[in-house]
């Protein structure tokens, strides 16, 4: 498959397979027509997005872009003004983010959220009361999983940097998400966090969606198997996570560079 780069103001077509669709129509999240804008400034104008089961999807692009705000629209955070979102064959586009996250659509922040008030174990409860009844894993369990067993009984806001942005992803996978949105799980933790980081979430089931904005080339790298590149609001390219990363165009725009291999060493 060729990358397509952006050659007009419109941006290019998803190059997702008829396939794809195919699967995140019947099973997963498709958005058409997304469009958002504050006054006169048009920060994201997509002619579609598509999330299947399993996919794991990183939006890359420079600050300003319009990644975070694709969340948002994704998540319910941010009402859409133009477009259609539908979710398992589902038309969501007006649902509250509640309404997602308890259907399957969980997310993380680019500023974690958290409790403060709150032990890190009362907020993994919060997070996962939709399911307490018949919880996947218990909220022992997933602070576990994220390495803050130790940490269960303190309070959230005393935690350090990186254990919040932990806690903030145990909170999410406590609602047991179809579909994970991650909006820079990786920024400013250390390496240590940051391989923690990449340990939980390549363990997770394969049959969980990710959609990933991320900074650090390397975290897409472990994780991403396809990758879109938005610039201005626009996509710029998409395709396979392999061949985006080593384009000199998307290394050109995104880092700076003039070939793909410096894509590879970020």
């Amino acid at each position: 498959m060729r990358i397509i780069h952006r050659i007009d103001p419109n941006g290019v077509p998803s190059q997702r397979s008829h396939g794809d669709i195919d699967r995140a129509h019947g099973n997963g999240l498709v958005a058409a027509g997304l469009r958002h804008a504050y006054q006169r400034l048009t920060v994201l104008d997509l002619d579609a997005f598509t999330v299947a089961p399993g996919d794991r999807h990183a939006v890359i692009g420079p600050n300003g872009a319009g990644k975070s705000t694709l969340l948002n629209l994704l998540a319910g955070t941010t009402r859409t003004q133009a477009g259609r979102i539908t979710y398992n064959g589902q038309i969501i586009t007006r649902r509250s983010a509640a309404w997602r996250a308890r259907a399957g659509i969980g997310r993380t922040f680019q500023h974690p959220t958290v409790y403060p008030d709150l032990t890190c174990l009362d907020c993994v409860r919060m997070g996962g009361w939709h399911h307490r009844h018949h919880p996947e894993y218990t909220p022992k369990q997933v602070l576990d999983l994220v390495g803050l067993a130790d940490h269960a009984d303190r309070p959230a806001a005393s935690l350090s940097h990186g254990h919040r942005r932990m806690l903030d992803l145990a909170v999410a996978l406590a609602g047991q998400p179809r579909i994970l949105l991650l909006d820079e799980p990786a920024a400013g933790l250390t390496e240590t966090e940051t391989d923690r980081l990449l340990d939980v979430l390549t363990g997770l089931s394969s049959w969980i969606a990710l959609v990933l904005v991320e900074h650090d080339m390397s975290v897409v790298a472990a994780l991403a198997n396809w990758i879109t590149v938005l610039h201005h609001g626009h996509r710029y390219a998409d395709g396979p996570a392999n061949q985006v990363r080593a384009d000199p165009a998307v290394a050109a725009l995104y880092l700076g560079t003039t070939g793909g291999d410096d894509a590879e060493r970020q």
